[in-house]
This record gives C-alpha cells, sequence and structure tokens, in this order.
C-alpha cells in the first residue's frame, strides 16, 4: 500500500458514521474504526465498512500479557481490516504473540503496527506522570526497534519523527501518524503535530485525520484538499 490519508471514524453510533460515509460517493476513504466505535457497534460495524468498499485500520491499542493479546488478535484476524495495533510497551514478547494470533491458516494476516507514545504525551507528562526520564525521540525510537525486532509492520508516531524512524529501522518500515492539522486549523488536545504537506516532506507513510475532516463543513473538500497536500 503507498501513501494515503486515513480518516478517524470517532463517531459514537452506526448511524453517525454511515451520515458521514454517505457523502463520499467518489473515492472511498481508507477509515480508522476506534474504541469509541467499536465498543458502542462491536464487530458489525467493521464488516459493514469493509463491505461497502473501505479499508480499515482497526485501532483497539491492545495491551495486556502475550497469551491474552494473541487470543484477542486470532479472533480480530477474521474481521479482514487491513491493519490493526497495540501498545509497544506491552513488551517484544506480547508483540510476537500478537503477530501469530493474527496471522491466519493460510499465512496472509492484516498489517500489525505499535503504539510507541501517544500524540498526546509531551516529554513533562513522560517525566511526571510514566516515570520515564529518557527524552521522548529517544523512547520512540527504541519502542520502533523493539517492534521492528518483534517483526512488526510499522508503528504509531508523531509526524515529527517519522523521518527519524525510517532512519533507524529502514524504508519499508511503515509510520502511520495521527496528530496532523490543517496550517490554519485548530490543534485541540493534540501536543505534537504537523500539516498534511510537512508530514508527506518528512516521510510518513500514512497520516490519520480526525476532526479537521469530520468536523468540517465540507468533509468531502477537507479530505480531498488532505489527499492533494500528503499524497499528490
Amino acid at each position: 500500500m503507498g501513501k494515503d490519508v486515513i480518516v478517524a471514524c470517532d463517531f459514537a453510533s452506526a448511524e453517525q458514521t454511515f451520515a458521514f460515509l454517505d457523502k463520499f460517493t467518489g473515492k472511498k476513504p481508507f477509515v480508522k474504526i476506534g474504541m469509541e466505535l467499536f465498543y458502542a457497534e462491536g464487530p458489525a460495524i467493521v464488516k459493514e465498512i469493509k463491505a461497502r468498499g473501505h479499508k480499515i485500520f482497526l485501532d483497539l491499542k491492545l495491551h495486556d500479557i502475550p497469551n491474552t493479546v494473541k487470543k484477542a488478535m486470532s479472533v480480530l484476524r477474521n474481521l479482514d481490516v487491513d491493519i490493526t495495533n497495540l501498545h509497544a510497551a506491552g513488551t517484544k514478547a506480547m508483540m510476537e504473540a500478537a503477530l501469530e494470533g493474527l496471522t491466519r491458516e493460510d499465512g496472509t494476516r492484516p498489517l500489525l503496527i505499535a503504539v510507541t507514545q501517544l500524540t498526546s504525551t509531551d516529554q513533562e507528562s513522560m517525566e511526571r506522570d510514566l516515570l520515564i526520564r529518557e527524552p521522548i525521540d529517544k523512547v520512540v525510537m527504541h519502542y520502533a526497534q523493539t517492534a521492528r525486532t518483534a517483526g512488526l509492520d510499522g508503528i504509531v508516531c508523531s509526524p515529527l519523527e517519522a523521518g527519524k524512524v525510517h532512519d533507524s529501522c529502514g524504508k519499508d518500515f511503515l509510520t502511520v501518524t495521527p496528530g496532523v492539522r490543517f496550517a490554519d486549523g485548530e490543534v485541540g488536545d493534540q501536543k505534537r503535530v504537523m500539516t498534511p504537506a510537512q508530514a508527506k516532506k518528512i516521510g510518513s507513510d500514512y497520516i490519520v485525520v480526525g476532526r479537521p475532516i469530520t468536523a468540517a463543513a465540507d468533509p468531502v473538500a477537507a479530505y480531498e484538499r488532505c489527499v492533494a497536500e500528503f499524497c499528490d
């Protein structure tokens, strides 16, 4: 898969989600289904969105003991999503178990990526709340390298870190980057942000964009603007 814009469908119900997706009568955007929507509607929402022709990033951020994550992934693999994820902080053993559970009997599987540090986390909060004293860039790189060693396909990271991740882990190691905002838009609760054009320049493979598209007066136009800035 090449560069793409993933739209974060952070809605509370299927009704709201399909009211939004119905606006897209042309190109079907790559969609992220997160915890809010998945917990509200269950696996059925994933199957319905997939049936409509959308690629899906299932963003559930699993983090538990290896055996539990392996069993959960063995269920999620049957939803035919394109990308799913977990927390790199769960350790290399957990990530390896996740890969094992996610791989189907025929050897195929969705892409599996790891969350390093959330884009709402900055150096101050990481030190204060998590007692991690290392520089945040060093922490992200270490998590990325551990994920690559475990056999994962890439990581979720701030666009500010995408270029460094590629330098450290290789160009084929995917960077999926939330925290993307238009230059003239609101930052919201994100701390480490970048525009679509900047994310493209620095080497992000996928950008995840939520409110700048979903809350826009014209979501289709906002999506097309993202695609033009990032993909074209």
